[in-house]
């Protein structure tokens, strides 16, 4: 295929030819198992649906061409396929990340993964001497997330791909938030892209996915693939098919929504109330100039800000609002709000005043007129 915009690409790539009925719209093959010939053979090359099936197929490649991988690989949500990546290590091995990663991905590595023998590290991932002193001789692998959930930390992937690769290491980074209509890892030397397609990828809050892409096939990707089929943890045939439709539409989205949040941003800073704004597009953001050398086309739909007042400020302020929804999840094409603490829990390092903030595709003057009134309620 000649070189194409990702518009185009997004849209090539997800198309299914149907040599049954030439319908345009892809098929959905909701079936458990394929039939083999009379010599028991598989004609189509599928068996049973935990291993493969056709939806599955279109939505794996498509991501893997997107984010310019080798393999993409399917999961039934975003904590399903990192748990799949943590599960490719061993007892004994040890893994980098940072203490504002995805608290749920936090939760992970703690309850489940380290008492099973998996040893982690939590070290601020900007600061690359710090990362550096956090090696040790069974570290294998990086878990980098930028931005980050939900304080927007922004992490140099190139240079800790570099060092990872200097000590044996695999760098991965979930991308959920930029996607790759913003962000590369895998051209700025990351090994492995993480995705939470519940978000960005099906962009209607209407499914749940999850997915891993690898830069090239080797060891990890055939154990990556074996514990996806023996675990089972893998989207229905229907989630697939809205995924893939959802990353029709991607680029268009992210774009708009990229453009919508930084509007936010930029008026939510020293309006009276608020303390902080977290958002990369700013150029006080620390992490601005990082942002601006490996995100293209903008910072992202996300951004977070905080309150004066702590947790009950951050409550009165989301239960003001009119046109944002007060909800857990982000991507869509809807703007939702929610004041963070109430889901990590006391133990979270997140400020007790933050709101996190999905920006959708409404109009920007209207979400700014629905922030202003709510925030005058607290005075």
């Amino acid at each position: 295929m000649y070189p194409m915009n990702l518009e185009t690409l997004a849209i090539q790539v997800t198309r299914f030819h149907d040599k049954n009925a030439s319908a345009v719209s892809t098929p959905i093959y909701l079936t458990s198992t394929f039939e083999r010939d009379h010599e028991g053979n598989l004609p189509h090359g599928f068996l049973y649906s935990r291993g493969n099936n056709p939806n599955r197929d279109l939505l794996e490649k498509s991501l893997a061409i997107l984010e310019g991988g080798a393999a993409g690989l399917a999961f039934g949500s975003g904590m399903a396929a990192i748990a799949a990546l943590f599960q490719a290590f061993r007892p004994g091995d040890h893994v980098i990340t940072t203490p504002f990663v995805y608290y749920a991905a936090q939760r992970l590595l703690a309850d489940v993964f380290e008492p099973w023998g998996l040893e982690y590290t939590l070290v601020d991932t900007s600061d690359i001497a710090a990362v550096e002193a956090a090696i040790r001789p069974n570290t294998r692998l990086f878990w980098l997330e930028t931005p980050s959930n939900p304080l927007l930390c922004i992490t140099d992937i190139a240079a800790l791909a570099k060092l990872a690769h200097e000590v044996g290491a695999v760098c991965a980074v979930d991308n959920t938030w930029a996607t790759p209509v913003l962000q590369r890892p895998l051209a700025l030397g990351a090994d492995v892209v993480m995705h939470s397609t519940t978000k960005y990828f099906g962009g209607h809050s209407d499914v749940l996915g999850g997915a891993l892409v690898v830069a090239e096939e080797g060891e990890l990707s055939y154990r990556l693939r074996q514990i996806q089929n023996l675990t089972g943890g893998i989207p229905s045939p229907f989630d697939c098919w809205l995924i893939t439709r959802g990353i029709q539409t991607l680029p268009l989205r992210v774009r708009q929504q990229s453009v919508h949040a930084e509007k936010v941003a930029r008026w939510l800073v020293g309006q009276p109330g608020v303390e902080k704004v977290y958002y990369p597009g700013l150029e006080e953001h620390p992490g601005h100039e990082v942002a601006l050398a490996q995100m293209k086309d903008g910072f992202g739909g996300m951004l977070s800000f905080e309150v004066g007042g702590g947790l009950p400020a951050a409550r009165s302020v989301a239960g003001a609002l009119k046109v944002f929804t007060q909800a857990t999840s982000l991507g869509g094409v809807e703007s939702l709000i929610e004041p963070r603490k109430i889901y990590e829990g006391p133990d979270s390092p997140t400020p007790d005043g933050l709101l996190r903030v999905s920006v959708g595709l409404e109009h920007p003057d209207d979400l700014i007129a629905d922030l202003d009134q709510a925030l005058k309620s607290l005075k």
